[in-house]
C-alpha cells in the first residue's frame, strides 16, 4: 500500500512536469511521456484496490479467499499500457504526417533527465518490494517503471539531437515510445493469464517440499506433488507418499498430521490430501520384479519415473504409475506399447500402468 501511494505521487508530479514541458515545448514525445506517467498512477491505483480486496476474509461463496484477485489486477493494469500504448502510436502517427517543429529550453532538458532519475529509483524500489510481498501487479508496475526510464532517456536524447543537429526525430521517436509501451502491456497480460491457466510449480519448491517428506521415519518417496494458487502465498495442495505397508492407521494418521502442520509452517503450503502407496519390497517376488521392470521400462527416455508399485499376488497383477514426458505427443500410445512389452517379456504378470504427467520437478 504505502509503495503503491509513492509511486502515485512521484508518477502525478512527473506527469505534471512533462506535460508542462510537452505543451510549452511543443513536443510529443514528452507529452506522451506524461500521459505514460498518469497511466503508471493509475495502475499503482489499481495495485492498492487489488491488494486491498485480495486479502478480504473468505466467505461462503469463496472459501478459499480472494487472493486470486491479484492476478485480475495485474490484467487491468496490463489492459490500461496496452490503451496508453495505442493511444501513443496513433498520435504519433498523426505527428509523422502533419510535422510539428519542437522548442526545446534548457529547463525542459533538466526536468527530463530528473525524470528518468526518478523512474530508475521508483522502479528498482517498487520491483524489490513487489518480489518481496510476492505481489504481481506491484511487480507489473515496477517493470513498467523502469521500461519507462528508457523511454524518457530516448526523449532526452531525441531532444539533445535536434538542439545539436537540427534533425527532429520526435514524432518517429513517439512510435517507437508507443511500440515500447505495447510490448510492456503484452507481456504483463500474458504473464498473468499463464499465472491464471494454472503454471507448473517453482522446482526448487517442489524439490525442498518432497525431500522434506523423505526425511520423516517411514516415508521411502514422496511424489505427484500438486499445488493450486489461490492468490501470492497462497497454495493448497495434495501429494503422494510411498510408505512401508507395516504401519498402522493410527501411525500413518500422526504421520500425515506431523507433515501437514510442518510443511504449512516451512512453506506456507496447505497439503489438504496425502494419498498413500504402500510398499513391500521385503518380499523377494515383489522386489525381483520391481527392479526388473524398473530397469526395463526406465531404459525408455520419455519415461521420467516409476512408483506406487504394487503386486497382488493372488491375480497376479502388478500396478505402478509412470510419469511420461511431454515431449510425448500421444502419451497413452506409449503406456500402452510399454504394457504390452511387459506383458511378452514376463507373461506370468498382468500389468496395469497409471499415467501420470510431469507436473513437478
Amino acid at each position: 500500500m504505502r509503495t503503491s501511494i509513492i509511486g502515485i505521487i512521484a508518477n502525478l508530479a512527473l506527469a505534471a512536469f512533462k506535460a508542462a514541458v510537452g505543451l510549452l515545448a511543443n513536443s510529443i514525445s514528452v507529452t506522451l511521456d506524461a500521459v505514460n506517467n498518469l497511466s503508471d498512477a493509475l495502475s499503482s491505483v489499481i495495485t492498492i484496490i487489488g491488494a486491498k480486496l485480495s486479502v478480504k476474509p473468505a466467505d461462503k461463496k469463496h472459501p478459499l479467499g480472494y487472493g486470486r484477485i491479484e492476478y485480475l489486477s495485474s490484467m487491468i493494469i496490463a489492459l490500461i499500457i496496452l490503451y496508453a500504448g495505442i493511444s501513443a502510436a496513433i498520435e504519433s502517427i498523426k505527428k509523422i504526417i502533419t510535422p510539428e517543429t519542437p522548442d526545446y529550453s534548457a529547463t525542459s532538458l533538466i526536468i527530463i533527465a530528473v525524470a528518468v532519475v526518478v523512474k530508475i529509483v521508483l522502479g528498482t524500489y517498487v520491483s524489490r518490494v513487489g518480489k518481496k510481498v510476492n505481489s504481481d501487479s506491484l511487480a507489473a508496475s515496477g517493470k513498467d517503471a523502469l521500461m519507462d526510464s528508457i523511454i524518457s532517456a530516448s526523449v532526452l536524447v531525441a531532444a539533445v539531437i535536434y538542439l545539436i543537429w537540427g534533425v527532429s526525430l520526435e514524432a518517429y521517436l513517439g512510435v517507437v515510445i508507443s511500440l515500447f509501451i505495447i510490448k510492456a502491456g503484452f507481456d504483463i497480460l500474458r504473464e498473468t493469464i499463464s499465472q491464471i491457466l494454472g503454471e507448473r510449480i517453482d522446482s526448487e519448491v517442489s524439490r525442498q517440499i518432497k525431500e522434506e517428506l523423505c526425511t520423516y521415519d517411514g516415508v521411502n518417496g514422496a511424489y505427484d506433488l500438486i499445488l493450486h494458487s489461490y492468490g501470492p502465498d497462497q497454495l493448497i495442495g495434495s501429494v503422494h507418499i510411498e510408505v512401508d505397508h507395516t504401519l498402522t492407521a493410527p501411525e500413518l494418521d500422526a504421520l500425515e498430521r506431523r507433515m501437514t502442520a510442518e510443511i504449512y509452517q516451512k512453506h506456507n503450503v496447505a497439503l489438504t490430501g496425502i494419498s498413500i502407496y504402500s510398499v513391500d519390497l521385503s518380499d523377494p517376488e515383489t522386489d525381483a520384479l520391481f527392479h526388473q521392470v524398473h530397469d526395463e521400462v526406465m531404459a525408455d527416455e520419455n519415461i521420467l519415473q516409476i512408483h506406487g508399485f504394487l503386486l497382488d499376488k493372488k491375480t497376479s497383477t502388478a500396478v505402478f504409475d509412470l510419469v511420461v514426458s511431454f515431449d510425448v505427443d500421444d502419451r497413452q500410445a506409449l503406456i500402452a506399447q510399454i504394457t504390452e512389452k511387459l506383458s511378452k517379456q514376463h507373461p506370468k504378470y498382468r500389468f496395469v500402468i497409471n499415467q501420470d504427467n510431469d507436473i513437478s520437478d
